[in-house]
């Protein structure tokens, strides 16, 4: 399999915007426009180049391209630390209970508060691969590459970390979510919303967004059924991130009613499992089929390898993985079984 994920550059942008038409709506990490798109891909520059200071807005923008063709076939992005420059709003599900003497009855209603209870973590995010490419474990090789680089990077990040879900969308590219509750404080449709999401940020639905608790049952059957709801296309996505174990906790995108996951950087599966060694040899093959990473920072790279333990802590590392990462004899790999 000749894939390796590695830093997205400026000149990805291209492929960046053709897959970014395909995404279909409520995407905005990955946005069908190509000035948001250049400035993504520019703050992700400058996080790279960064070896000090402040991690709080760095955006690492990662790329899947096929080492064979130079074709860019996937994306995924890791936020530092979110609300450290702007507030970062969930929605949290909360049990209110009341009790009447009189009427000798109890009464449990659900609640949605906003909150802004994930300041500081951080984030991994618009996991994307384009529509061809959806079979032969690319998917998974996108998605724990970041927890890869991560582990590589250990200090950049906070102690927890989060991922949201797209939330449900109709066919004509509609939220009932954001129909019940959002979409009537602001005058706009869900898709015009998204758009000015993709371009602005969320911030102007979190400053006009009401800030009182709301009931559940105060919605329509349509919303309350999609909240907490991955889109079916991120049902796998959410699959992979429940085996890495993120949990699901009851916080919800204020946008799209989408699932919020949440885990411990140091108990996420990829990271706790993954070792840093030094390849002792170049193999045809190996005995343990596993995710293999060099580099740091812009020089990172990722991809599928067949890894052969030693006694003495080193590895042996097949010569095509050797050759898609570019290491060598004496480079240093961290990995973990697939």
């Amino acid at each position: 399999m000749n894939f390796v994920v590695r830093a997205a550059r400026r000149d990805d942008v291209d492929q960046l915007y053709e897959m970014a038409k395909l995404t279909g709506g409520g995407f905005t990490n990955l946005p069908p426009d190509r000035g948001a798109l250049d400035e993504k891909l520019a703050r992700s520059e400058e996080a790279f180049a960064k070896t000090e200071g402040e991690s709080a807005n760095d955006l690492f923008l990662l790329a899947l391209e096929n080492t064979e063709t130079g074709h860019v076939r996937g994306t995924a992005q890791i936020f530092a630390a979110v609300g450290k420059r702007w507030p970062f709003y969930s929605y949290r599900i909360n049990t209110f209970t009341q009790h009447s003497k009189e009427l000798e009855r109890t009464f449990t209603s659900q609640i949605l508060s906003l909150t802004t209870d994930y300041e500081g973590a951080s984030e991994v995010g618009g996991l994307f691969l384009h529509p061809n490419e959806r079979a032969g474990g690319l998917g998974m090789l996108l998605a724990r590459s970041r927890y890869l680089f991560i582990a590589k990077h250990r200090a950049r990040f906070g102690d927890k970390v989060i991922a949201e879900l797209r939330g449900v969308i109709d066919e004509a590219g509609g939220s009932a979510f954001w129909d019940a509750l959002a979409g009537k404080f602001f005058g706009m449709s869900f898709q015009e919303a998204d758009e000015f999401n993709a371009r602005n940020g969320h911030q102007f639905i979190a400053d006009l967004m009401p800030k009182h608790p709301i009931y559940l049952n105060m919605l329509p059957e349509s919303a309350r059924s999609v909240i907490g709801k991955p889109h079916p296309s991120g049902r796998a996505a959410m699959r992979m991130l429940e085996k890495e174990n993120f949990k699901y906790t009851g916080y919800i995108d204020i946008f799209d009613g989408g699932p919020t996951m949440e885990a411990d950087i140091d108990s996420v599966r990829s990271v706790a499992n993954s070792h840093e060694s030094t390849i002792a040899s170049i193999t045809e093959t190996g005995d343990t089929h596993s995710l293999a990473a060099t580099g740091t920072l812009e020089s990172f790279r990722c991809c599928y390898a067949q890894i052969e333990a030693r006694q003495d802590g080193e590895v042996g590392i097949d010569e095509n993985a050797a050759a898609i990462l570019e290491a060598q004899v004496g480079t240093a790999v961290r990995h973990v079984p697939r």
